[in-house]
C-alpha cells in the first residue's frame, strides 16, 4: 500500500503540530501559518495530508510520535538523557520522584505544562529546561538550593518570569530554563505549599 494514504494517528497528528510549533518558535512561520496550518493536521487522515505540511520546514520528515526516553545509568540508577513534555489544547504534568535529566522541553500549544521538582533529584550538576510557550504556559516549580538561570529571546505579547526569592550557595546545580514565549507565560516558582496554592490563587 503507498505510505502516503495510510491512515494516521493521532499521536502523529500531535507530532506535526509539535514540529509547527517549534518552526514558529524559531520564526520560520508565522502565526497565521501557524493557526492555517495547526487547523489541517488536525483534520488530515492521511500521511500524505500531513506531509505536505511540514515539507518547507527542516524537520519536515520527522513525522512520528513523541520520542521514546533513552535510559542512560548514573550512580546506580536509571535516568533518561532527555524528556520531552508537550500540550497541545490540554496539559501535561511531570512530577514525583524524579532523576532529573540532563535535558527536558516543554512545549505548551494553546495548553499548559507544569514541572514540579519538589520531590525530584537533579543528577547534572548543569540541566537545561527548555520551555516554549504559544498561546499556552510552562510552569516550573523549583525548591530551595538550585541556582535557576532564565535566559532565553524576549518575549511576544506574554512573559517570561521568576518568582524565587533568596541566593543559593556556591557549588548549588544549576538549572537553566531557555524560555521561548509568544502570548504565553514561561514562570518559574517555589513549590505550591499552603491552601492558596492548591487553589490556584497565588
Amino acid at each position: 500500500m503507498d505510505e502516503h494514504r495510510l491512515r494516521v494517528s493521532d499521536a502523529e497528528r500531535a507530532a506535526v503540530v509539535e514540529i509547527l510549533g517549534q518552526a514558529t518558535s524559531d520564526g520560520r512561520l508565522t502565526l497565521d501559518e501557524y493557526s492555517e496550518r495547526a487547523a489541517a493536521a488536525y483534520a488530515a487522515k492521511t500521511r500524505g495530508d500531513l506531509a505536505g505540511l511540514t515539507v518547507d520546514l527542516p524537520t519536515g520528515q520527522e513525522i512520528a510520535p513523541r520520542p521514546q526516553r533513552a535510559p542512560a545509568p548514573l550512580h546506580g540508577e536509571v535516568v533518561p538523557a532527555a524528556e520531552r513534555l508537550s500540550a497541545i489544547f490540554g496539559s501535561d504534568v511531570r512530577r514525583g520522584a524524579f532523576p532529573v535529566p540532563e535535558r527536558m522541553t516543554a512545549a505548551a500549544y494553546f495548553g499548559d505544562v507544569k514541572i514540579e521538582l519538589q520531590d525530584a533529584h537533579l543528577t547534572r550538576p548543569y540541566s537545561v529546561i527548555e520551555a516554549t510557550a504559544i498561546f499556552g504556559g510552562v510552569t516550573i516549580y523549583v525548591p530551595e538550593g538550585v541556582d535557576v538561570r532564565l535566559t532565553g529571546p524576549a518575549a511576544v505579547f506574554g512573559g517570561k518570569t521568576s518568582k524565587l526569592r533568596g541566593g543559593v550557595p556556591p557549588g548549588s546545580p544549576v538549572l537553566e530554563v531557555r524560555a521561548t514565549v509568544w502570548f504565553g507565560e514561561v514562570t518559574v516558582r517555589p513549590p505550591k505549599s499552603g491552601w492558596l496554592d492548591r487553589l490556584g490563587l497565588t
